[in-house]
């Protein structure tokens, strides 16, 4: 019994097998009626099922809340780095100038920096001595290229201590506005050497007809931003290549003559704005009792707005020894240690690149980008004016110490010009002090 039983289960076996066998044959002639296919092509892998999430990389900057440039900013250049970067979102947050600098300080303390800031291109120096920024040419493999297109001049104020700690984003410089009427009626020549500079100042400055004084030349301040266009095209410096010393250049008989040059100015009654109560300086170019002006784009606006009839004419700052010398600013570009690097870095490319920098060119920001200097935008622009000073500006020392630097020298030029005292010993102390705030 056991033994046919087992038999008749390997019969009914054997004709099982071959009945499968059959229906798979025939299944290649036969379309599935299933609606649903089979399992094996529905059946991905889990990271394939799962969309990537979105990057969020924070952006801090000082653009105004108001103003074109934000608008730009919102609603054209960050949609349009999303749309090309669909991994990467833009959480672009604004600050005030001087709040921006307090934030990334406290924010510094509790590890709850930005990924990406635009900064002050004096503040650069300082954060990298904070050891907060990235060197960027040490973490980016491609920094060579990237930054191929962008200005040498405006590049140096990200280079601190040997390497990179931010790109150039936008710059700025100044350069003369003179009093067309004022110059005529004088029969003075527009200057273009530091020599003829000095003689139109003293023939311009003097009484009006209504028996107003009128000064030849404003400077506003006292500082390095006001003072070192003078120094520089004179052949003077503050400091030396590396930024490590000032014995022998802020006191090198160069540096000396150019602060004499302002002293005697200042002595004979041709340069002022720099005391308190002074006339403020667009009221006093405005109406005549300034006629030289060393200023920057912004004055352009400025003068439109409350003296909308007034002639002026802009060139240069007149060439002394080492040529015509302007100073350098503007805002960088920089990425924080704890950034989302790859992200921080697409973003960092794209604002510095010839759309990002040709679109923010007609809110008035001068473009650090070749290709972007080369287009009709800024060939058009009211800063057009600007861009050949840009090309041999320098920018102040990028040394953490700078702001008290800059103090210690605006002291120094207040001594000299408003009480008098010498030009070499003030110079020569100064010195003393300055190399002391490098060390």
């Amino acid at each position: 019994m056991k033994k046919s039983t087992m038999k008749m289960l390997a019969l009914l076996l054997l004709a099982a097998m071959m009945l499968a066998a059959f229906t798979a044959c025939g299944s290649n002639e036969a379309p599935s009626t299933s609606s649903v296919p089979p399992a094996e092509t529905t059946e991905k892998p889990a990271a394939d099922n799962a969309e990537a999430e979105p990057v969020t990389i924070n952006f801090w900057h000082h653009y105004s809340a108001q103003s074109a440039e934000n608008e730009t900013l919102m609603n054209v250049l960050i949609p349009r780095f999303e749309e090309e970067n669909p991994g990467i979102k833009v959480n672009a947050v604004s600050h005030e100038w001087a709040d921006l600098h307090d934030k990334i300080l406290i924010s510094a303390q509790s590890n709850t920096l930005p990924d990406v800031a635009r900064l002050d291109i004096a503040w650069v120096p300082e954060f990298q001595k904070m050891g907060i920024l990235t060197a960027l040419d040490e973490e980016m493999a491609d920094f060579d290229s990237v930054t191929a297109d962008l200005l040498d001049s405006a590049m140096s104020t990200g280079f601190v201590a040997g390497h990179y700690y931010a790109m150039a984003l936008n710059t700025n410089t100044k350069i003369l506005f003179y009093n067309e009427k004022a110059l005529e009626e004088a029969g003075v020549a527009v200057p273009a050497t530091m020599d003829e500079f000095v003689k139109a100042v003293a023939a311009v400055s003097g009484k009006n007809g209504a028996g107003q004084t009128v000064w030849g030349l404003n400077e506003p301040a006292l500082a390095g931003w006001n003072v070192l266009p003078y120094i520089w095209s004179n052949g003077g410096e503050i400091t030396n290549e590396d930024n490590t010393k000032a014995s022998g250049y802020i006191n090198s008989e160069k540096t000396i003559a150019a602060v004499q040059m302002l002293a005697d100015m200042a002595k004979s009654g041709e340069l002022s704005g720099y005391n308190s109560g002074d006339i403020p300086m667009t009221d006093g170019f405005g109406t005549g009792r300034y006629i030289f002006l060393l200023e920057g784009p912004w004055k352009t606006a400025e003068l439109a707005g409350a003296y909308p009839d007034m002639v002026y004419g802009n060139c240069q700052l007149p060439a002394g020894e080492a040529g015509s010398i302007s100073v350098l600013g503007g805002e960088d570009i920089a990425m924080f240690n704890g950034a989302n690097k790859d992200a921080a870095w697409k973003f960092m490319q794209f604002m510095t690149s010839p759309f990002a920098e040709e679109e923010m060119a007609k809110c008035g920001q001068i473009p650090v980008n070749k290709t972007a200097l080369e287009s009709e935008t800024v060939k058009n622009a009211s800063f057009a004016p600007f861009l050949e000073a840009i090309t041999t500006a320098k920018a102040r020392p990028a040394v953490a110490s700078w702001s008290e630097i800059d103090n210690e020298l605006t002291i120094a030029m207040t001594k000299i010009l408003v009480e008098g005292a010498p030009v070499k010993e003030t110079l020569d102390a100064l010195a003393v002090t300055i190399d002391g705030l490098l060390a």
